[in-house]
């Protein structure tokens, strides 16, 4: 694992979207038996989850969120130094979707690229952001940044999948950062298991194997294969097997990089992945129940947004003050990421909706 320091940052606000369609597991017509869809509910934890139509994109949520907190905030859009997409629903191959959102949010000529993770993204998102603003020459006023995070993981399920269809939601997120020379000390700690890659895969649509066929259309064969490895696939068991095996590590790690206990922390942030994951991971991490919230019974699992979403939904009303904030990310990749630092005063943190 790599660990990390930094001073002189902090988040200024936090804001959340969710498509307003919802839908829940009996709606699917996945599981016709009541008692068994009741006692799958109660092991992902998911009752409901909001679902973007093909017409809505990651971009476009992220985009209400980034616009409804710019405005809070007060922020000239041209003061938006650095702005970051982390994504793996990217509204295009070329170019990337913080391109797109620069023009469309009306912001100067600022630094803007996309960050393609998941599970672990909100993390690496914002001490990405956190570090190039520490080098950014800003005459007059601090450097700022945007980091949006979010994915419609559910564009890209197969029909019919029980592992991934009663779990995942779509959601965006937009967190704003500044340069702020009376900031606590923010700690991290990152790491990458790449030989797990395949238990969380899109397989085909990249270069390796191209959707498109080079001339003549694709056989029927080849077709039906080539849609199915482009739609996610996910090994549940080898995602609860590298959980275990890394998150308690983990929790570990960024205690000890930031030389402090988990009575000294307020709130764990969990990436969302499931109830009996989560649940299980915070007893064997030793971490008090109501320290670690869980926002997913109305959500689903929303990738590299669950972590903004869950500050959002759980914790709105607690940034009148100052509050110590650990958030880690794990999964597609393998790869993990946790970072330590104070978070308010801020405005309260908002969920909305976009129709």
């Amino acid at each position: 694992m790599t660990e990390a320091t930094m001073k002189g940052v902090s988040i200024r606000g936090i804001r959340a979207c969710v498509p307003a369609e919802t839908r829940d597991l009996a709606a699917e017509n996945l599981i016709p038996d009541e008692a068994e869809r009741e006692r799958l509910i109660g092991s992902i934890g998911v009752r409901s989850r909001h679902i973007a139509r093909p017409d809505i994109l990651t971009s476009d949520l992220c985009q209400k969120a980034a616009d409804g907190l710019l405005d809070e905030l007060g922020w000239a859009r041209d003061s938006i130094d650095v702005l970051i997409m982390v994504t793996q629903s990217a509204d295009y191959v070329i170019p990337a979707t913080a391109c797109a959102l620069q023009s469309r949010l009306g912001l100067g000529s600022c630094l803007a690229f996309d960050i393609n993770l998941g599970c672990s993204g909100y993390a690496y998102g914002l001490w990405t952001a956190a570090s190039l603003m520490q080098t950014l020459k800003v005459s007059g006023r601090p450097a700022r940044a945007l980091v949006l995070a979010g994915d419609v993981s559910t564009s890209k399920l197969l029909e019919g999948d029980r592992a991934t269809i009663p779990l995942f939601g779509d959601a965006g997120s937009a967190t704003a950062l500044e340069i702020d020379p009376k900031a606590d000390e923010m700690f991290g700690v990152f790491g990458t298991d790449g030989s797990g890659a395949a238990h969380i895969m899109v397989e085909a649509g990249g270069l390796k194997h191209p959707l498109l066929p080079p001339k003549e259309p694709h056989p029927p064969e080849k077709a039906e294969a080539l849609y199915r490895k482009s739609r996610l696939h996910l090994n549940g068991t080898e995602v609860f097997n590298f959980t275990l095996k890394n998150v308690p590590t983990l929790v570990k790690g960024i205690l000890e990089t930031a030389n402090t206990t988990i009575d000294e922390v307020d709130y764990v942030l969990f990436h969302q992945a499931n109830v009996f994951m989560l649940n299980h991971l915070r007893k064997k991490s030793g971490l008090p129940e109501d320290k670690v919230p869980i926002a997913m019974e109305t959500y689903g699992n929303t990738s590299s947004a669950s972590i903004p979403l869950t500050i959002a939904a759980k914790l709105a009303d607690k940034f009148d003050r100052p509050q110590s904030l650990v958030m880690m990310g794990f999964g597609v990749g393998w790869s993990w990421s946790a970072i330590k630092m104070t978070v308010g005063p801020i405005p309260a943190p908002q969920v909305v909706e976009l129709a």
